[in-house]
């Protein structure tokens, strides 16, 4: 029949339109899947990303969003669940690159891989600014927590050397690590107070015990020298007018132990400064500070365990960062004179 012809052509085109909508369709959601999953930036540079324990896939897809690490998070999500990656996504700290696909960037979670960063701890910095340099470095969540772990607690049983009853000042060696972003300060406090231990400690054990000085008070008087001394072939000078100065019962008056005794540190002290009420102030009070005002390398350590022989008692430095030793009062009342042009 005619209509019967009729209703099957109308059918047929009916479902031809259908078929080819859903074409479209597909080819359109294909193309938004792939863009969306697109690296975001090919020549960007890799970021570091805390997945934190207990993270859902939505938090996670919107922390990469946020970053520009992915392009869609929906298409993200989608993809979690067409690769059955979701349940597999872990948390840590990663380094991930714009230059990455969406699977990329997801399967790297997935394996877990641990970041390992590079961190160089310069030889003068107080234990504040060790904190915040770890901090900086994604080492672990926050400064303060470091600062908080680093205690003769977290690291008595791993070492062997006398620790200090309270923080670790001055206990953190100086050098260059590589440590892995497991956000625990723990280990990383614990690593850097056995290198103490490996590189100076054990080395001259004997020696430190003969110095008359307990170990405490050689780090001590190294953190002063460290802060002191800008060249290696002064420091032994510096550690030996200190020391000198120390035999005679004389103050030490000096500055960088006002600088750490102060709340915020200062480019230039002032006369008052000078009067703050601190253990600290070599200028109040006579002999060495309670502990380290900072982070000696072992330069300063071992001028702190071998001074020079000087009958200096005095030090004033010039422009240029060297130092002018006098042994006398009157001698370095002339060096000064110099030293402004007198």
């Amino acid at each position: 029949m005619v209509v019967g012809r009729v209703s099957r052509k109308v059918i047929l085109w009916v479902l031809a339109g259908l078929l080819a909508a859903g074409t479209v369709v597909a080819l359109v959601g294909l193309r938004w899947y792939r863009d969306g999953l697109r690296p975001p930036d090919p020549s960007g540079e890799p970021k570091i990303v805390h997945i934190r324990e207990g993270s859902s896939v939505d938090a996670i897809a919107t922390l990469l969003r946020a970053e520009t690490l992915i392009l869609d998070d929906r298409a993200f999500k989608l993809m979690l669940k067409i690769e059955k990656l979701g349940d597999k996504l872990q948390a840590g700290v990663f380094e991930i690159s714009p230059a990455m696909s969406g699977e990329e960037v997801a399967r790297h979670i997935a394996s877990g891989e641990i970041v390992v960063r590079r961190l160089t701890i310069p030889e003068g910095l107080t234990l504040e600014q060790i904190s915040q340099r770890v901090a900086d470095a994604y080492l672990v969540e926050d400064a303060a927590a470091f600062e908080q772990a680093a205690v003769a607690a977290t690291v008595s049983s791993e070492v062997s050397m006398p620790l200090p009853d309270g923080d670790l000042e001055g206990y953190l060696f100086p050098d260059t690590y590589d440590f892995c972003c497991d956000l625990r300060p723990e280990p990383i406090i614990t690593r850097m107070v056995k290198e103490l231990e490996a590189r100076f400690y054990q080395p001259n054990r004997e020696e430190i015990e003969r110095r008359g000085l307990s170990l405490h008070e050689i780090i001590t008087l190294a953190s002063l020298v460290e802060r002191e001394a800008k060249f290696p072939d002064e420091r032994p000078l510096i550690a030996g007018v200190i020391q000198n100065r120390l035999d005679r019962g004389m103050k030490l008056q000096i500055d960088a132990t006002v600088q750490y005794a102060l709340p915020e540190h200062k480019e230039r002290l002032l006369f008052r400064d000078l009067e703050i009420e601190s253990p600290y102030n070599t200028y109040r009070h006579a002999g060495l500070p309670p502990g380290p005002i900072a982070a000696p390398g072992l330069s300063s350590l071992m001028a702190a365990l071998r001074p020079a022989q000087t009958d200096a008692l005095f030090y004033v430095a010039r422009a240029d960062g060297t130092h002018i030793f006098s042994g006398s009062y009157q001698e370095h009342l002339r060096a000064i004179e110099r030293i402004r042009g007198g």
